[in-house]
């Protein structure tokens, strides 16, 4: 998103990027993603291109901003009983979302419509605080856990670099010693600390 707006929440703003994100999500289902230009959003969405331009700068930051729409999930991590089943089972959902077609196109949206903005930012707080809710059971369980940054150095980054640049998303096996590598040498914060 442009660095140059900061779109207050609710009201006009809310109602506008609800239509514009709607239209791009309709005609990316009815066009491909190829197909998809401001003017037509627009036309699409009820609003004039100079809003969409004056909003998201353009059509990459809008698909940034729909990308990161798309990362923000709505279900905690699930909750297996202990802080290890938590983040193999999270790793491994983690992994096969961000290496599905979806999850590429969406990493590649974000990080070409980052340019100007805080895409990025965005996404790695998404991350974390998924991480965060991890860990933050952990404590309320009496575990002690890697910290949010050792994981995501250690787990989020390898995967993220891997599928993006490598010649192949991890596979299961390497997901599962990522983590279990950060269980067993990363710092740990104690939940009694």
């Amino acid at each position: 998103m442009s660095d140059t707006v900061t779109p207050r929440p609710g009201g006009r703003s809310a109602r506008v990027q609800a239509a514009v994100h709607q239209a791009a999500n309709a005609l990316i289902e009815e066009l491909g993603r190829d197909a998809l230009t401001v003017p037509l959003i627009a036309a699409r969405a009820g609003v004039t291109p100079s809003t969409i331009y004056r909003r998201w700068g353009d059509l990459a930051e809008l698909l940034a901003d729909l990308a990161l729409g798309r990362m923000r999930g709505d279900a905690p991590p699930l909750d297996t009983g202990s802080v290890a089943g938590d983040l193999h089972a999270w790793a491994e959902q983690y992994m096969e979302e961000m290496s599905s077609e979806v999850g590429l196109r969406m990493m590649r949206d974000v990080v070409a419509g980052s340019v100007r903005g805080d895409a990025n930012c965005q996404c790695a707080a998404i991350v974390a605080g998924q991480i965060d809710a991890i860990v933050a059971r952990a404590a309320a369980r009496g575990e002690a856990a890697p910290t949010v940054d050792a994981l995501m150095d250690a787990v989020v980054a390898p995967i993220i670099y891997r599928t993006l640049f490598g010649p192949a998303a991890p596979g299961h096996a390497q997901v599962a010693a990522m983590v279990d590598g950060c269980l067993a040498t990363m710092p740990v914060k104690s939940a009694r600390a």
